[in-house]
């Protein structure tokens, strides 16, 4: 055991340091602070704000079967995505070192979570036959989607 002298102050989190990751996971856990706002729509994947400050942005988002966003990145953010139901499949496209056009997939289920910054560019889709739910932290930039398409020789070229 250790003494604390008395004056000692315990500074507060720095919640811009905290990998978005983490805060996927704890927004994740927290389910009543976003199960009000759980909706599916059959017509289009959801998506809402769950929470907002000068360093983040939180959104939740539901997958029905099928439901898939098309080829894009977020511009200049970076953030994660987590996995709190059901399986979601992330397709990332890229250009190898050299210069080949390569495609990974990505399996995600409950619990899993993936990272992206930059000219990140993926696709994410419900290919399972349940619906799935997701929270997203984006940094920086916000929530903004460029477009993209995928030639098959030189990989993904923005729209």
């Amino acid at each position: 055991m250790f003494a604390v002298p008395d004056n000692t102050l315990l500074r507060p989190e720095n919640p811009a340091l905290r990998h978005p990751v983490r805060v996927a996971l704890e927004v994740a856990a927290d389910r009543d602070r976003w199960r009000h706002l759980l909706r599916y729509d059959p017509d289009a994947r959801f998506a809402t704000l769950v929470s907002s400050d000068e360093q983040q942005e939180v959104w939740l988002m539901s997958w029905l079967p099928g439901q898939r966003t098309d080829l894009h990145d977020h511009a200049f953010a970076s953030g994660a995505f987590t996995v709190v139901g059901g399986h979601l499949t992330e397709a990332v496209a890229r250009r190898a070192p050299d210069g080949r056009a390569v495609t990974e997939l990505h399996a995600l289920s409950a619990g899993q979570s993936r990272v992206f910054g930059p000219g990140y560019v993926h696709e994410v889709r419900n290919d399972g036959p349940d619906p799935a739910i997701s929270i997203h932290v984006y940094r920086d930039a916000g929530r903004a989607m460029r477009p993209y398409h995928l030639d098959p020789v030189d990989g993904p070229i923005r729209d």
